[in-house]
């Protein structure tokens, strides 16, 4: 586990994809409970140690999760996460090249929770959600291009689900049409950086995610 930034109210830790940030059926330990382990020891704390789950990324998916240390702050991060104050931005690695260089994508998404998967729609279906994100080429190798995307709603499998009906479904996921998975069982998008108002001392919260020491994002990177 790395940790990206720790005080006495919220710690931002680094997570490898493959990890699951909460308890599942699975049985496997969350990074919860590790980074619950991490404070109790480090601090040397008695009893049981409170950590908020205050966002989630998919267990394919690497990159910056926020935590809440204490329950003032997991309040207030929670109402920031709901009114869009916390600004996250995800770098994505697509084979194919989409259409235009940036722009915004508007989808209407219906889960399907028995398939853990949703579905693009141009216009509203029933049961489905809004689904909007800015998106912008920013890096490009022979093969493989590089997105930055910023999320402007939080719906299930948004950016999965909304590159792929774009055309330029994420390296790896062969959930929304990749054409083949990755070696380790990742699919290459990153949560890439967060930016907030710290809920408590008001300072402005920017940091920014180590990139995976594989080849082609650290190629990527450099374009």
């Amino acid at each position: 586990m790395r940790v990206v930034y720790e005080d006495n109210h919220i710690i931002v830790v680094y997570k490898e994809s493959g990890e699951i940030v909460q308890g599942d059926k699975t049985g496997d330990t969350p990074l919860s409970d590790i980074v619950k382990d991490y404070i109790k020891e480090k601090y040397q704390k008695p009893g049981n140690v409170f950590l908020g789950v205050v966002h989630r990324l998919d267990r394919p998916v690497s990159g910056l999760v926020v935590f809440a240390r204490t329950s003032k702050a997991l309040s207030r991060l929670n109402e920031m996460f709901r009114n869009g104050d916390v600004h996250k931005t995800y770098w994505a690695i697509t084979k194919d090249t989409p259409a235009h260089a940036e722009g915004r994508l508007e989808h209407w998404l219906v889960r399907n929770e028995k398939q853990n998967k949703s579905y693009a729609y141009s216009s509203e279906k029933p049961g489905s959600k809004k689904a909007v994100l800015d998106y912008k080429l920013i890096g490009k190798t022979d093969n493989y291009n590089l997105l930055e995307v910023n999320l402007l709603t939080g719906r299930h499998h948004q950016i999965r689900c909304q590159l792929a009906a774009m055309g330029c479904p994420i390296k790896g996921d062969l959930k929304y049409g990749a054409r083949r998975s990755n070696p380790d069982g990742s699919i290459s998008l990153q949560s890439h950086k967060v930016r907030f108002v710290h809920p408590v001392s008001k300072e402005v919260i920017d940091l920014e995610a180590p990139l995976p020491s594989d080849a082609l994002w650290q190629a990527l990177k450099g374009r």
